[in-house]
């Protein structure tokens, strides 16, 4: 089931990808710039995430309104929020789904993509690959592991010389091939570090982990700063330290190039949250939308009156 997510959402990145690798000739390059891509992409969705925590923070008052007015009556509370909730048109879950679900989209495409460069970054042939996997095959005993099908390309270019030894691969293909550098400043792209054995792909998880805590941590004092009262909630505590701990575990999961584009991601994400805590900035937008329901209350007053004095005349 996976395989075939990673082979469907593959196509399509591996098209822009394959742009972007032909436009610099450096894989590691192309990922990264890749995603920037990415996130620009996802910033309408930034946006609307940060919009969606100000209106959530500006129904705070009323929020305690009817907590207080309905205190031990939760099931009354729960009906009165979603009233409230739906009067208001906003559904505080969408907040945080929305950007995480596309960020897993681009993840499982990006996942297809590494796993198979021969196919999207060198554009090899299919007929070129199945006489690789039948050299990988022979290498390999006779038969290519379950746990290994997926990453049997990334064998493929690390035994290249091996694979062409026992069977025909065609020349310009070979030279292709064995040229082809899927590594980044000596980091080799294809390689999932192990927990078990300390080695300098460590620091691959341990950048994820740093980038991401310096997002959770930077948007944790801004949001305490534009309500102190989010601070004393224990789930603020457990998402700044929760996302950057699998963010570390995620990237032991997979080869470097995954982990590549998660500190990337982090990076972008950091400068991206940086600049909206500024351009979108919540007192602003607080303001803003007090001045917008104000005009409205009394854009809804005055056609009452106009309503009112139209039923007197007749």
């Amino acid at each position: 089931m996976m395989n075939a997510i990673y082979d469907v959402l593959g196509v399509p990145f591996g098209i822009i990808l394959k742009l972007i690798f032909d436009a610099v000739n450096n894989y590691g390059l192309a990922l990264i710039l890749f995603t920037l891509f990415a996130r620009l992409l996802m910033l309408p969705t930034s946006i609307y995430q940060t919009k969606g925590t100000v209106k959530t923070q500006r129904l705070q008052p009323k929020l305690r309104r009817i907590n207080n007015k309905f205190k031990g009556d939760q099931k009354r509370i729960q009906e009165e929020t979603q009233a409230l909730y739906q009067r208001e048109g906003h559904n505080p879950m969408n907040m945080g789904c929305m950007p995480l679900l596309l960020q897993f989209v681009v993840i499982f495409g990006l996942i297809g993509v590494i796993y198979k460069p021969l196919t999207y970054a060198l554009s090899v042939p299919d007929d070129v690959i199945n006489t690789l996997y039948e050299g990988a095959k022979k290498l390999l005993g006779g038969t290519v592991p379950a746990q290994q099908e997926r990453t049997i390309q990334l064998y493929m270019i690390d035994n290249i010389e091996k694979i062409a030894s026992v069977v025909n691969v065609p020349e310009a293909w070979y030279k292709t091939i064995s040229e082809f550098n899927f590594t980044f400043l000596g980091i080799p792209l294809g390689q999932t570090p192990s927990m078990k054995e300390p080695s300098v792909m460590w620091l691959i998880p341990i950048l994820s982990g740093v980038t991401s805590l310096g997002t959770s941590l930077f948007t944790q004092i801004k949001q305490k700063q534009t309500n102190p009262e989010m601070g004393k909630n224990p789930a603020m505590g457990c998402m700044t330290f929760g996302m950057p701990l699998f963010s570390v575990y995620f990237t032991f999961q997979f080869p470097m190039g995954i982990g590549i584009y998660w500190i990337a991601s982090n990076i972008f994400a950091f400068i991206q949250t940086v600049i909206l805590s500024y351009t979108h900035s919540p007192k602003k937008m607080v303001a803003k939308m007090m001045v917008d329901e104000t005009v409205q209350r009394r854009s809804r007053e005055e056609n009452l009156k106009r309503a009112a004095q139209k039923i007197n005349e007749e």
